[in-house]
């Protein structure tokens, strides 16, 4: 698990942070606590040594499950002046220490490095350096495990996805058009609720779901708050993460309770297409920018723009108007993009496919799956039914 293609073998590795919220520490480590560790990688005659400075109550864990070649706390390290009683403060003043007793003068810190770390390695008289592609390309080619893993994730944020669906689309009508379940209004902040619930009791951690209807959605990022209506479209967004494998799913679909207005149809029939092109242009060496130009071709062929609505477009501007989808693992949103400069792609990466069109007056139609790059095509993980009627 070195990193000797990103650095010279004089230099040693420093990261830093709290595995349980940094996925890229969890990930070369394999082992999570919630206080702050230290990851270093040093230099040696016949390789490269590990090891990881954490807490002295998590050593004994650490030993057992951590991929490390060697475990410590920072009292192991403890420097001439004594380590402070502030905990993060502490881990960094023991790296710097570990750092200069192993007589290196240059380390070398992922892009997730927290400044504190790299400013006690500097008082310690050591070079830091920043290595913005550490663990990137490693990270972004999935095992065969980890795409198991996704797999498992994207099959349960399938499930959520059809329950919610057809809550909306099974809600009964109010006369002034404000969909009603259990007798009260059928609102965002309801279906978002029940798909937390559904997913907590199956061991999912969710972020705000987007449950996004009427005009209001045309910002493809808004949650959506308050009654939801008839003949509207309604994104709804959901991307959960496994609590034991930590594994992300990520799934859109658009639904319509009722009459389905023409221009909607039109709209998701252009996504589709759309989204189509991007699988079919998805191959091990073409780029995320061919992808994405092949959604854009589609869309614009179905007669739809590409790019945000300017101050004098009308309301009824209706675009593509974000990149056509991004990597997903540990974290629901990784690289690579597929988009305006996105790198070659790889076999083995998950990344989603994403088009979707939106104008302000009506509201906006998405449609997103996972797929996981092969060396001639790509491979969906969600299977799930694509329309707008969910009846």
């Amino acid at each position: 698990m070195s990193n000797q293609t990103h650095r010279a073998k004089e230099k040693a590795l420093l990261a830093a942070g709290i595995p349980e919220s940094n996925s890229s520490i969890f990930w070369r480590l394999g082992f999570s606590v919630c206080d702050p560790v230290v990851l270093i990688e040093l230099p040696t005659a016949t390789g490269v040594e590990s090891v990881l400075i954490l807490r002295d109550i998590e050593m004994e864990r650490a030993r057992k499950t951590a991929r490390v070649d060697r475990v410590a706390c920072p009292a192991d390290y403890t420097p001439a002046g004594g380590l402070s009683g502030d905990r993060e403060t502490a881990t960094a003043q023991a790296a710097a220490e570990c750092l200069r007793r192993a007589g290196v003068t240059c380390v070398v810190g992922d892009r997730s490095l927290p400044l504190i770390y790299a400013d006690f390695a500097r008082q310690a008289g050591l070079t830091v350096e920043c290595d913005p592609k550490c663990w990137v390309l490693e990270r972004r080619q999935k095992t065969t495990q980890e795409i198991e893993f996704l797999r498992e994730s994207q099959q349960v944020t399938g499930q959520v996805m059809q329950m919610a669906c057809r809550m909306i689309a099974s809600a009964d009508v109010r006369p002034d058009g404000v969909l009603m379940r259990d007798g009260e209004p059928l609102t965002s902040e309801r279906v978002r609720a029940a798909v937390e619930h559904w997913l907590l009791d199956r061991g999912f951690s969710n972020p705000t779901t987007i449950i996004a209807g009427g005009p209001a959605a045309s910002d493809c990022h808004y949650l959506g708050f308050g009654e939801l209506r008839t003949g509207e479209p309604v994104i709804v967004d959901i991307f959960p993460k496994n609590g034991r494998t930590r594994y992300c799913g990520d799934c859109t679909r658009t639904v319509v309770h009722g009459d389905i207005p023409e221009e909607v149809i039109r709209m998701h029939a252009a996504v589709r297409g759309a989204k189509a092109a991007a699988e079919k242009a998805i191959a091990a060496g073409v780029t995320g920018e061919t992808v994405h130009l092949a959604t854009v071709q589609a869309i614009r062929s179905a007669g739809y723009a590409y790019g945000l609505p300017g101050e004098k477009d009308p309301l009824s501007y209706c675009a593509l108007t974000h990149g056509t989808g991004h990597g997903v693992g540990l974290d629901v949103h990784e690289p690579p993009l597929l988009d305006m400069k996105g790198p070659a792609l790889m076999v083995g990466e998950a990344v989603t496919v994403e088009p979707g069109l939106y104008r302000r007056d009506l509201g906006g139609v998405r449609i997103e799956d996972l797929v996981v790059v092969t060396q001639h095509g790509c491979e969906n993980l969600n299977p799930l039914y694509d329309g707008l009627c969910w009846k």
